[in-house]
């Protein structure tokens, strides 16, 4: 029996990684360049022509109020991809911190974080997330709380378990004795060796984060009118959607799109940083 890397496996992973690269960059470009780019005012109101489907002067239609959809998807890439990317890197750093303090002192100090974490864990994410909204009230800063609160977790607990196995090597052993202390082994020692696995949980929660900054929006408790949300626009689209259903059919797709790419660059990025991914048996 032999244990071999398919090529085919490797040139898969590098398709996916391409493939959901191009797609992530292509948004955050977007994003970044709206301004540059957009044809047309994201605040620009033509009531005359509200409602008309997409043409030659406005490739995606306009809305209610006139205003030109395809600008607004440009500006609104702006809100998911801010939202997706503070979100995950609060929720990142706590996470890490905490899930590397839990695993490397374990005892009364891990008990503690993870049974908070098992209490936030018992909470649907959406609903906690809703519940959080209602007491801080709708705002874009305020979807980014709500989804840190609920974002940290997978990472205390993915982080926790990376360091139990990690702090039994010898590496760290040398390192305790020669005097280093608890803050410099977690710090130089462990976390860089977990950071694989948190790169790639991390490319996954920015993709959630922005579903669930879509679905706050879509609630009216996300960012407030006259801002550019995808949710915000699938929400108001929706008793429209027998005479436009432009108004829905194209946000929609454009949370479909980046959420897949960024998924497929997860995807990509998991079997890249896992040694034994590709590893096919050949029975000999």
């Amino acid at each position: 029996m032999k244990i071999s890397a398919g090529a085919g496996s490797g040139s898969g992973r590098n398709s996916s990684v391409t493939f959901g690269a191009v797609i992530t960059c292509g948004f955050v470009l977007v994003a970044l360049l709206a301004p540059l780019l957009a044809p047309y005012s994201p605040f620009e109101q033509d009531l005359y022509n509200g409602l008309s489907g997409p043409g030659l002067d406005h490739w995606f239609g306009q809305d209610r109020l006139g205003r030109d959809i395809f600008s607004r998807i440009m500006f609104g890439a702006r809100v998911s991809l801010l939202v997706g990317f503070v979100t995950v890197s609060v929720s990142l750093v706590v996470g890490s911190t905490l899930g590397a303090i839990a695993g490397y002192y374990g005892g009364k100090i891990d008990e503690v974080i993870m049974r908070v974490s098992d209490i936030f864990l018992a909470f649907p994410g959406i609903l906690m997330a809703i519940a959080v909204m209602a007491v801080l009230g709708p705002g874009l800063v305020n979807v980014i709380v709500a989804l840190s609160i609920m974002g940290w977790t997978s990472y205390a607990r993915l982080t926790r378990g990376q360091v139990l196995s990690l702090k039994q090597r010898d590496f760290v052993s040398a390192a305790e004795a020669i005097g280093s202390s608890p803050a410099r082994v977690i710090s130089f020692h462990l976390m860089p060796n977990v950071a694989a696995p948190l790169i790639v949980e991390a490319t996954f929660g920015v993709a959630g984060a922005i579903v669930g900054e879509a679905g706050l929006s879509f609630l009216g408790l996300g960012a407030q009118p006259p801002t550019p949300s995808w949710g915000a626009m699938l929400s108001e689209g929706r008793q429209f959607l027998l005479i436009a259903p432009h108004m829905t059919t194209f946000p929609g797709i454009a949370i479909m799109i980046v959420v897949m790419g960024i998924n497929f660059l997860g995807d990509g990025l998991r079997d890249m940083l896992d040694p034994k991914s590709g590893a096919q048996i050949n029975p000999r």
